[in-house]
């Protein structure tokens, strides 16, 4: 059975770089995000590289990385590569997304961002500017129809993949959490509650005290998306996508390290 993979799984689930996103101009006047930034929670950024293992209907797909890396003092990039081995090999599936940001003191400002999806004889590639100056952000390539349209964007808003990083960054015991996704052509806003009390998560041989990040659905959707966090981790302990109440993608942390 093919699955579909969709950018909001850690974002929320896709990436590797594509040389070939092009990067906005930088605006330095945005105004601070929903939740702390950075220089308040004193939680800045470390570069990094996960491995994660990719569950689906119950079956071990392979693995994905998710990796943080730095390009200049304040700009950064992530990236989700979700391909190459398993049953992702088999089936064909090769997925990638990446987002290039800076990290500035009223939150993450993304520049620019690329997707791959490969499926045996399907091959698509997308690419984003967000334009902080003309306050729109834009795609290109194999658009879904109906947004090609330039994006208004507004403070705070965030890529898929970026929410995942402010969720880590923003997460406390029995927090809300209130950010503007802008992606593929889209906008939507995304509430998530954080846990009042904090749980056991496994990674191998260790154990995470993390808390549980769970995404409120959209009305009349039945996908939901948690996200297990820890303090000191820099990427996520746990990913998960449920659809009408049953488990559709699990991401797993095997291990990370800090990137060279």
């Amino acid at each position: 059975m093919a699955h579909s993979l969709r950018p909001a799984l850690v974002a929320c689930l896709l990436a590797c770089v594509l040389p070939a996103a092009a990067q906005a101009p930088v605006i330095h006047d945005i105004a601070p995000v929903s939740g702390s930034s950075l220089v308040e929670s004193g939680r800045e950024l470390e570069p990094f590289v996960a491995r994660y293992q990719v569950i689906a209907d119950g079956r071990n797909l392979g693995e994905a990385t998710l990796q943080l890396v730095q390009l200049a003092p304040r700009r950064w990039r992530v990236d989700l590569d979700m391909s190459g081995r398993g049953l992702f090999r088999l089936a064909g599936i090769h997925a990638e997304q990446s987002t290039v940001f800076e990290d500035t003191a009223g939150g993450f400002l993304p520049l620019s961002q690329g997707t791959v999806r490969r499926h045996l004889f399907n091959n698509k590639r997308i690419t984003g500017t967000y334009d902080w100056s003309n306050r729109q952000a834009v795609w290109e390539g194999d658009v879904k129809e109906g947004r090609e349209a330039p994006v208004a964007l507004q403070p705070g808003d965030l890529s898929g993949l970026l929410i995942n990083l402010a969720v880590i960054r923003d997460a406390e015991p029995g927090r809300e959490l209130r950010y503007r996704y802008v992606d593929n052509g889209r906008a939507k806003p995304h509430a998530y509650a954080v846990a009042a009390e904090t749980e056991s998560v496994a990674v191998g041989e260790l154990s995470y005290d993390a808390m549980r990040v769970t995404r409120q659905p959209d009305p009349g959707d039945d996908e939901q998306t948690v996200i297990w966090v820890a303090r000191g981790v820099p990427t996520p302990i746990r990913m998960l996508k449920r659809e009408d109440g049953v488990d559709s993608y699990d991401l797993r942390l095997v291990d990370y390290t800090g990137a060279q």
